[in-house]
């Protein structure tokens, strides 16, 4: 085989891999990102934060 012939089928398999590998990850990860919620206070100094921070933005 010549090296035409060779570089032409290599090129080709390693875009088929190359390509096999990004539609695994299209269907590996997810679209969207879950909705995380509200989210509650740890500790009784992080409530009184938010609640001083809201209180300062109306």
């Amino acid at each position: 085989m010549n090296d035409f012939k060779l570089k032409l089928v290599l090129s080709l398999l390693g875009g088929i891999i190359f390509s096999f590998i990004f539609i695994l990850l299209a269907f590996a990860l997810p679209l969207q990102k879950e909705d995380e919620g509200v989210l509650k206070p740890k500790s009784q100094l992080d409530a009184i934060s938010k609640a001083v921070q809201d209180r300062l933005e109306r």
